[in-house]
């Protein structure tokens, strides 16, 4: 699956320079030699998945208000022997939303983004390596709030998710789901 994912990262147009200074980091951990996608990786990190759930009649996104963290996210998290950030974006949106139905729009990714995540359960700060993807749903009323993934579950017009997650990343990544023709959109 490395092969699949330095494909996609080589053919990812980043938007900006932060985002082409994460595919190059991207790039290097595939390099790196080792398990990139092992959650017990903390250095330089590890290979995460994640999902922009987009419903295609609205083009409302879904977010949690993660647990542990404390703030508006995407879906998404670690990789579960998949060796494939899509698959395991797939996995996780399905699991943190209840929504049955989830497809990704493109097989591309939609961004890619390192950050931080602070220490926390035994594990020391280290980074993500978060490949994200653009999901869809057709059924969004379908979504079931798993207390043990989020402290809430809510759909919102891209504006209002960027001010809800107020980060860079997710900023350049809704401003490119803004851009897209979703399959299925009205």
């Amino acid at each position: 699956m490395t092969a699949a994912l330095r494909a996609a990262l080589e053919a990812h147009v980043p938007a900006d320079e932060a985002e082409a200074a994460h595919r190059g980091a991207m790039l290097a951990l595939l390099d790196g030699g080792g398990d990139c996608f092992s959650r017990t990786r903390f250095e330089p990190g590890h290979f995460t998945g994640s999902a922009f759930v987009v419903c295609r009649e609205t083009g409302r996104v879904l977010l949690h208000h993660h647990r542990r963290l404390g703030r508006w996210l995407q879906m998404g998290g670690h990789d579960e022997g998949e060796a494939d950030p899509a698959r395991t974006a797939l996995r996780e949106a399905r699991e943190e939303s209840g929504l049955p139905d989830l497809v990704l729009a493109f097989g591309a990714p939609l961004d890619l983004d390192v950050h931080e995540i602070p220490a926390a359960r035994g594990e020391p700060a280290h980074r993500h390596f978060d490949v994200r993807y653009a999901v869809v749903t057709r059924e969004p009323a379908a979504i079931r709030h798993d207390e043990a993934e989020s402290l809430a579950l809510a759909w919102f017009g891209l504006d209002e998710a960027r001010e809800r997650m107020a980060e860079p990343g997710a900023a350049r990544a809704l401003a490119r789901l803004a851009a897209l023709s979703l399959p299925g959109r009205r």
